[in-house]
């Protein structure tokens, strides 16, 4: 009797409500965002392996022909005689040259916020913070009518310049130089005679490599999916970055533009391999630097 009164208590704990409970509704989160995050994307790595009738028709997650990848690619880089070629490259032209800017202002300006004292250095700081909780949106106006105001409308320095100005790449630095940089070590180095800039460019910055790894890496990855101020600031299909080109794709499509051209043959496999080309930098980018950018993210989380 106590013999089976120990087993029904151990089977009791084995399916206790209150513990399984729990990893039911984790199993039900992770099928939802199966089903709204993962499909859709193995769906787009799928639609350029069939033709635009095979996409209605067929199962949505079932590959289709190399082939017609091969006819899909050749469709897409021949829209507008290598449109898509041009996209890229200016996109690459914009978010290299506004990052190069970005890792020139932002790291000194965050050093400085954090290391050296100076009038309103309080105030800049608040000022800094503010700007970076702002919406992005909220700035396109001002920015444009600013751009306006020095005849810089249409031009490749419409889009640098305001990509430039990265405000959370400043706090970011900021936070790493006040709480992870060693001041006994910027002590040791002026008492050996260092000056400022030396303090910063061979001490500072060398110690700066994750943080900076990081800011360059979310400062390129916003640039490059920026959509608003390229689409508002460049009049030009020609200057166009391969964001704003995949709206002007988009509007090409038979599929979502009843009035497009239909010898364009631009459908929905040529649409969708675009979309995969457009956010193929990006991943490769964030294949390569995962070590960097996981050292930049515990950069300053502690304190030694």
């Amino acid at each position: 009797m106590t013999q089976t009164t120990l087993s029904l208590t151990a089977v009791r704990r084995r399916v206790n409500p209150s513990r399984t409970l729990p990893f039911l509704v984790v199993g039900l989160l992770l099928a939802l965002l199966l089903v709204f995050f993962v499909l859709p994307v193995i769906w787009l790595l799928l639609a350029p392996s069939k033709t635009a009738g095979e996409v209605v028709r067929d199962n949505p997650l079932s590959f289709g022909s190399f082939h017609q990848i091969g006819t899909a690619w050749g469709h897409l880089f021949a829209f507008q005689d290598g449109a898509m070629t041009r996209w890229l490259a200016n996109s690459a032209v914009y978010s290299g040259g506004s990052l190069i800017l970005t890792l020139a202002v932002s790291v000194p300006a965050g050093y400085a916020l954090a290391l050296t004292k100076f009038r309103g250095r309080k105030t800049l700081l608040v000022i800094t913070l503010v700007t970076m909780i702002m919406p992005q949106a909220t700035l396109v106006l001002p920015i444009f009518l600013e751009l306006n105001r020095f005849h810089l409308i249409g031009t490749v320095w419409s889009v640098i310049l305001p990509f430039s100005f990265y405000p959370f790449g400043v706090y970011l630095v900021y936070i790493y130089f006040g709480s992870s940089l060693p001041r006994d070590l910027l002590s040791a180095a002026r008492i050996d005679g260092c000056t400022e800039w030396q303090l910063f460019s061979r001490i500072a910055l060398p110690l700066a490599k994750p943080v900076v790894g990081l800011v360059a890496f979310f400062s390129f990855v916003g640039n490059w999916n920026n959509f608003f101020l390229p689409y508002l600031v460049l009049p030009n299909s020609e200057q166009f970055p391969v964001q704003v080109g995949l709206n002007q794709l988009l509007t090409s499509t038979p599929s979502f533009n009843p009035v497009a051209g239909a010898g364009l043959n631009v459908t929905i496999p040529e649409l969708a391999l675009a979309i995969t080309v457009a956010i193929l930098p990006v991943l490769v980018l964030f294949v390569f630097s995962q070590r960097t950018l996981v050292s930049g993210m515990l950069a300053g989380s502690s304190k030694e």
